[in-house]
């Protein structure tokens, strides 16, 4: 019952929107349970991870304000959320740097969910949620655009126009930050169990033939940030939540479900443990006519993290 069957051309507008569908309208409830109360569905970034008050929810904050320092908001920015998922960075940028953001998703269920949050923290004003297929973005001049865990749903023949779409939505200037995950060389690109039950179509491939294609596409890469360690311990933690749920997951989505997410989390979490998998934060800048960045100290304006870090691997 959970076996996912696409049909039509690999990454049709059709078919993306069926394989999205099949994966993030599963359930908005199942996600309520399974993630923190942000809904942050992607990897967060765990700065004290000895700490046991330390939890997933500050793991999640500490990301999503890590992505707003990276593309440097500030209150009227203009930002463009290319697969907001259910409006977790959306919410923060709006919510604590007073950022004009355009949230984009092509499962239906998140939209709503984000729209609703939105009406529930009266930030309608500084948040315009579209249910679209990235191709059908209007073009705009932002200030910063980011794709969180987005970009493995793209496909390897689809990535350059899905690079060169990002850096012509920018303007002149303006930063992009990706957040994707790789696979090394030899492995799959997503592996036959996830694409058959989690999530069908999608890739990923070694990081540098990511940061490749991004420059190919005339965006100049700026910093590279390995999180692959912080994806264990953010799987780790959905994973625990769902045996502390398994009774109300199992009576919301069926014991089937629940046992595919178990087996789904638990390789997940090896393969990232293991080095089969990584996720890194990409990055990059549109250079105006002259060349110039606009990052003029010649950083990406990130403090050094409490390790005296500066971007560098984790």
């Amino acid at each position: 019952a959970l076996r996912a069957r696409p049909a039509g051309r690999l990454h049709s507008r059709a078919r993306d929107r069926a394989a999205v569908s099949h994966h993030y309208d599963f359930s908005n409830d199942f996600y309520a349970l399974l993630l923190d109360q942000s809904m942050a569905y992607s990897c967060g970034y765990w700065r004290r991870p000895g700490d046991p008050s330390y939890t997933l929810a500050d793991a999640q904050h500490d990301k999503l304000e890590l992505v707003c320092r990276k593309l440097e908001l500030r209150p009227g920015a203009r930002l463009l959320d290319v697969g907001c998922g259910w409006g977790s960075l959306a919410l923060h940028a709006a919510r604590h740097h007073k950022a004009e953001v355009t949230a984009v998703t092509l499962a239906r269920e998140q939209a709503a969910a984000v729209t609703r949050r939105l009406r529930e923290e009266g930030l309608e004003h500084l948040v315009d949620v579209q249910s679209k297929d990235y191709r059908d973005i209007e073009p705009g001049s932002y200030d910063a655009v980011c794709s969180i865990e987005m970009g493995e749903h793209v496909g390897d023949e689809g990535y350059p126009a899905f690079a060169a779409s990002l850096r012509a939505r920018l303007r002149p200037r303006g930063r992009l930050l990706v957040q994707q995950m790789s696979r090394g060389r030899s492995a799959p690109g997503g592996g036959a169990f996830i694409e058959t039950y989690i999530a069908p179509d999608m890739h990923m491939r070694p990081l540098g033939r990511t940061v490749s294609m991004l420059e190919e596409a005339g965006l100049e890469v700026r910093g590279v940030e390995s999180l692959r360690e912080d994806y264990v311990r953010t799987v780790a933690a959905w994973r625990d939540t769902l045996h502390e749920r398994r009774h109300e997951v199992s009576a919301l989505v069926g014991e089937e479900a629940a046992r595919v997410w178990r087996l789904y989390l638990t390789g997940g979490m090896l393969a990232f443990e293991e080095g089969r998998m990584g996720v890194d934060q990409i990055l990059a800048v549109r250079p105006d006519a002259d060349g110039r960045s606009g990052m003029t100290d010649g950083h990406d304006g990130v403090p050094s993290d409490h390790n005296g870090r500066t971007g560098g691997g984790r």
